[in-house]
């Protein structure tokens, strides 16, 4: 069983930058094979932000944060990064990190999921 703890969120003006943090424990690599982020805002689904694998060759699912965001990840730590940068009052959501070994943009590639963080930006 993999437990995922998402940090980093809060405040920011537009304009400003975050980095949101996802350390895994309790799991099996392979579980961690895919790592993601996922984001729902107010009112809307939940939709898929960027995805890593284990070697580092990274996806990005939503074309508002292409430029702007990068997804990394440390094996060493089990750990996933979100760098948001140029943030914008629409990128205001709650950011769930998610682990699993098929991975992609669906929900149903990942096996286990964080709490979620708040990340507000203010205009």
């Amino acid at each position: 069983q993999v437990q995922l703890v998402e940090s980093g969120g809060g405040l920011v003006q537009a304009g400003g930058s975050l980095r949101l943090s996802c350390a895994a424990s309790g799991g099996t690599s392979y579980a961690m094979s895919f790592m993601g982020w996922f984001r729902q805002a107010p009112g809307k689904e939940r939709e898929s932000v960027a995805t890593t694998t284990r070697d580092g060759v990274n996806f990005y699912w939503s074309d508002s944060v292409k430029g702007r965001f990068t997804i990394s990840r440390d094996n060493a730590k089990n750990t996933v990064y979100l760098q948001m940068n140029s943030l914008k009052p629409e990128d205001t959501a709650v950011y769930y990190c998610a682990a699993g070994w098929y991975g992609g943009s669906g929900e149903g590639g990942y096996n286990y999921w964080g709490q979620g963080t708040q990340v507000t930006v203010s205009s």
